[in-house]
C-alpha cells in the first residue's frame, strides 16, 4: 500500500477510536507534520468521510456524530495474538510500520469490550520483543507483497537485484518462501539465472513483476530452515569439526541458529562450522553442558587448552580473594 494511503487510513482509524484528537497529536501519531495532516483531512473529506474541525488553540478534528465504519469482531485470543504480533511488527523492517500499527491498534480498540481493551493496551505499552534491528528497511512493501503473492500462487517473477558487491542483474526467480533473519528480509527459491536454490535480500531488490509462468514448490519447503542452513554453511575461515556427546535436540538448544551444521551420528552429533577467531570458538565450546571431541583443526584443541588454563587461574585467584576477605573468627574467652 502506498505511503500516503496508509497514513490517511491511520488518521481515519485514530479518529474512529478516539472520537476527538488535536491536529498536532494526530500528526505525531502518524509521523507527519501538521501541514501534511491537513492534506490528509481533505483527502478523507473527498472520500465522503464526514469530518468536523474545532478552531482555536484547543481545537481538534472529529468525525460527525453517529458515523461508524462496519466493525470487525475478534475473540479474546485473536485480539491478544494480533496485539502481540503488532508489537513484533515494529521490529521487522516493514516500510511504514508505525502508522500501519497505529491504524490496526485503533481498529482493535474500537471493537473491544473495555476489559479486553485494557489488556491489549497493556500489551502495547509494556511488551517488548527482542528482535535484531533492521539492517536496512525497504522504502516500500511492494517487493514483499509481490513475492508473497507469487510464492502463494507459485508464479515466477522477474526482478532486478543489486548484490552486496554492487553488481546489478535482471533475473527470473521462482519464490518458494520468505524469511526474516538477522535484521533483514530474504526471499528463497530457484534462481533461473544461476540455475540453483538462492536467497535474496528484499532491500536490495528493485521492481518485482509477476509473470504468467507457474512452478512447483518442493513439498514441505521451510524458507527459514534453508536460510539458516545456507548461512551456517558459509565459510568464515578455518574449517571446524567437533563431535558432540549429546543427542540432536540437546545440541540444537546449545547453539544459536546459523552457528554450524549439525549431523546426527551413532556416537553423538557432528558439528561442522568455520571461524576466523578460534579463541572465540573455543570459549563457546567451553560453555557447553556436555562433553565433546575436537576432530579438526588441532589449533582449536590448543585454544581450548589455553582457555582451560585461564579458567583454572581465575578460579584459584577467586578462591584466594574469597579467603582473604573472610572475617577472622574471634577467639572465645
Amino acid at each position: 500500500m502506498a505511503k500516503p494511503t496508509t497514513r490517511v487510513l491511520a488518521v481515519l482509524d485514530l479518529l474512529q477510536s478516539h472520537g476527538r484528537m488535536s491536529g498536532p497529536e494526530l500528526a505525531r501519531r502518524v509521523g507527519v507534520d501538521v501541514r501534511t495532516l491537513r492534506r490528509y483531512i481533505v483527502m478523507l473529506e473527498d472520500l465522503g468521510i464526514p469530518l468536523t474541525a474545532e478552531r482555536g488553540r484547543h481545537g481538534a478534528y472529529m468525525l460527525v456524530a453517529g458515523f461508524k465504519l462496519p466493525p470487525m469482531m475478534f475473540t479474546n485470543d485473536e485480539a491478544v495474538a494480533l496485539s502481540v504480533g503488532m508489537v513484533a511488527a515494529r521490529g521487522l523492517g516493514l516500510a511504514e510500520a508505525a502508522p500501519a500499527v497505529e491504524s490496526a491498534q485503533a481498529k482493535l480498540a474500537r471493537v473491544m469490550p473495555d476489559g479486553l481493551k485494557r489488556h491489549v493496551r497493556a500489551i502495547a505499552d509494556t511488551v517488548k520483543v527482542d528482535l535484531l534491528p533492521a539492517t536496512t528497511t525497504p522504502t516500500s512493501n511492494a517487493a514483499l507483497i509481490a513475492l508473497t503473492t507469487a510464492a502463494q500462487a507459485q508464479r515466477r517473477v522477474r526482478m532486478s537485484y543489486d548484490s552486496a558487491q554492487g553488481s546489478h542483474t535482471e533475473r527470473e526467480f521462482d519464490p518458494y518462501g520468505l524469511a526474516w533473519r538477522g535484521g533483514a528480509w530474504y526471499a528463497l527459491g530457484m534462481c533461473q539465472l544461476r540455475h540453483g536454490l538462492r536467497s535474496f535480500r528484499l532491500d536490495r531488490m528493485g521492481e518485482v513483476i509477476l509473470l504468467d509462468r507457474h512452478f512447483e514448490r518442493p513439498a514441505d519447503f521451510d524458507a527459514l530452515e534453508h536460510l539458516v542452513q545456507g548461512i551456517a554453511g558459509m565459510s568464515r575461515g578455518r574449517d571446524i569439526e567437533v563431535l558432540l556427546h549429546a543427542d540432536l535436540p540437546t545440541a540444537r538448544r546449545a547453539f544459536s541458529l546459523g552457528f554450524g551444521l549439525l549431523e546426527p551420528l551413532d556416537g553423538g552429533v557432528l558439528l561442522r562450522s568455520s571461524a576466523d577467531d578460534l579463541a572465540w570458538f573455543a570459549r563457546q565450546l567451553a560453555a557447553l553442558p556436555f562433553d565433546f571431541e575436537v576432530r579438526t583443526p588441532s589449533a582449536l584443541r590448543a585454544e581450548l587448552a589455553r582457555c582451560a588454563v585461564r579458567l583454572q587461574r581465575l578460579v584459584r585467584s577467586s578462591g584466594r580473594a574469597s579467603t582473604s576477605a573472610s572475617p577472622v573468627p574471634r577467639a572465645r574467652r
